[in-house]
C-alpha cells in the first residue's frame, strides 16, 4: 500500500523572536501585495496613485493585525497555525 507524503510546515528558528521577525517580514509582503494590486483601480475614481497604494496596504495590515490580536486573546499566545491562518485571510490565492 502506498503511503501519502504529507509536507509539514517547518519553522526556521524557534520562540518569540523568531516569530515576530517571521509576522513583520510578512506584514511588509501583506502591504506591498495589498498595495499594488490597486495601482491601476486608483487612476479610475480619480484617487492619487501613492494615496490608492497606502490605503490598500494599511487595510491589508489591519486585517491581518486584527487576527492576530484575536488568536492572541483567546489564549495569550499565539501558535504557528494561528499566524499562518492570520496571514491566509489577506491571500486571495491561498489554499483554503
Amino acid at each position: 500500500m502506498a503511503k501519502a507524503y504529507v509536507e509539514e510546515t517547518e519553522q526556521v528558528g524557534s520562540g518569540a523572536i523568531a516569530n515576530i521577525n517571521n509576522i513583520l517580514a510578512r506584514i511588509i509582503a501583506v502591504f506591498a501585495a495589498s498595495g499594488l494590486s490597486v495601482i491601476g483601480a486608483g487612476a479610475i475614481v480619480g484617487i492619487e496613485t501613492y494615496k490608492a497604494v497606502i490605503l490598500a496596504g494599511t487595510l491589508g495590515v489591519a486585517t491581518v493585525v486584527e487576527k492576530l490580536a484575536r488568536g492572541f486573546l483567546d489564549d495569550g499566545k499565539l501558535t504557528v497555525t494561528e499566524i499562518n491562518a492570520a496571514f491566509t485571510a489577506v491571500d486571495k490565492k491561498a489554499p483554503k
